[in-house]
């Protein structure tokens, strides 16, 4: 018999998490959890850690660890709690990780993962764009295996199988658009936060949600594509496509286009993932084609969606300008979501951070936490001066 695969999941209690753990569930006798983390979900964590058969849970939130303790008391499961111990749940060594805590705090646990030099299945773009060469090197120096989950990543991997990168001409990103594209400035200058994380094909978080509507996620995706895939920043390009069927393709310079399709549903990708090399059954719905009858890309709108242009540059500055865009990102939608700032003051706010802020090229985790503080601290005192009409 087979000995089952050890997986720990960072972020379970999060849309991704969940649906790695929907798949987990559904061939428990190739998969055993080792340890799930959670940020602030106490009770989400412990009934995820108790119908998983866990060994470890941690909850990011140091002050819950009597809580979580309280949850799991005679469960035999162990209980852990702040930003030490999620580092010291990947250092674990669990076959398989999934790195799928939101924001900059995946950074240290993941680079922690991959430093042990397993498989990590990443689903946390922050940590790539603020820490893309750093993470970069670590896998080569581990021999760890980074398999991208984020659906644009992981269909331009699997178009990538039995090609060479030099053979690439073009990589292309596709976007959805967002709930807001065909929308007009002003519409957009109105758009509340109930509008903006009502996404029209995917089933996401707040803050992800919300870079899809502003279409700075593209952007951060074409940062980590520009880590993940070195072909050269002037060969990788992005198209809206509203549909979401397509989900990226690869040109190759015999001009042949593979394209990966399938429904939007990140169980797709996650599965991938979770197989890899080989494949599973997803209980995703098939393609349906004919139902679906049609499949449009149009340009994306620098005008309307400035976030793309801003990121891009990011990349080409390099040094410490992509972590200032994703600190400036983070602050400016969190500000937006608690009703601070507007919708279009999320790419002013940091545009005018990447331009007011322009520190060395960090070398360590340690600069790269200091950059993002400094970042977010430009960000903070920008979004404060902004008035809601």
């Amino acid at each position: 018999m087979t000995t089952p695969r050890t997986v720990t999941i960072f972020g379970a209690t999060g849309s991704v998490g969940q649906s790695t753990l929907d798949l987990i569930a559904r061939s428990p006798d190739q998969f055993a959890v080792q340890a799930v983390t959670a940020q602030s979900d106490v009770a989400g964590l412990a009934k995820i850690a108790i119908a998983h058969h866990a060994r470890l849970a941690v909850i990011g939130d140091g002050s819950r660890l009597a809580d979580l303790k309280a949850a799991l008391a005679g469960t035999g499961v162990e209980a852990a709690a702040g930003p030490q111990a999620l580092i010291d749940a990947a250092a674990l060594g669990a076959d398989w990780t999934m790195a799928a805590i939101v924001g900059i705090a995946g950074l240290a646990p993941t680079l922690a993962a991959i430093r042990q030099g397993r498989t990590v299945a990443l689903a946390n773009k922050e940590s790539l764009v603020s820490a893309g060469a750093l993470m970069m090197d670590a896998v080569a120096a581990s021999g760890a295996t980074l398999l991208p989950v984020d659906s644009e990543h992981n269909a331009i991997f699997q178009c990538l199988a039995g090609g060479r990168v030099e053979d690439v001409a073009r990589i292309i990103l596709t976007a959805s658009g967002g709930p807001f594209r065909t929308a007009t400035l002003d519409r957009m200058r109105a758009v509340t936060p109930a509008q903006a994380v009502k996404h029209p094909n995917w089933s996401m978080g707040a803050k992800i949600s919300v870079d899809s509507a502003t279409m700075m996620n593209k952007g951060l995706e074409l940062i980590e594509a520009h880590h993940l895939f070195p072909v050269g920043l002037d060969r990788l390009e992005i198209i809206v496509h509203p549909q979401s069927v397509i989900h990226s393709m690869v040109e190759y310079r015999d001009r042949s286009t593979l394209a990966q399709l399938g429904s939007p549903d990140m169980r797709v990708p996650i599965a991938h993932a979770l197989a890899w090399p080989a494949r599973m059954a997803s209980p995703c719905q098939p393609l349906d084609l004919a139902t679906i009858g049609r499949l449009d890309f149009e340009a994306p709108d620098p005008v309307r969606f400035p976030a793309l242009a801003l990121a891009r540059a990011a990349i080409e500055a390099g040094g410490a300008r992509p972590a200032i865009l994703n600190a400036a990102n983070e602050v400016a939608v969190a500000a937006f979501l608690k009703g601070r700032i507007g919708f279009l003051d999320i790419a002013a706010i940091v545009e005018e951070t990447l331009r007011r802020y322009s520190p060395a090229a960090p070398t360590s985790i340690e600069e790269i936490g200091a950059i993002d503080r400094e970042a977010r601290g430009h960000a903070i005192s920008r979004a404060e001066s902004v008035r809601i009409d």
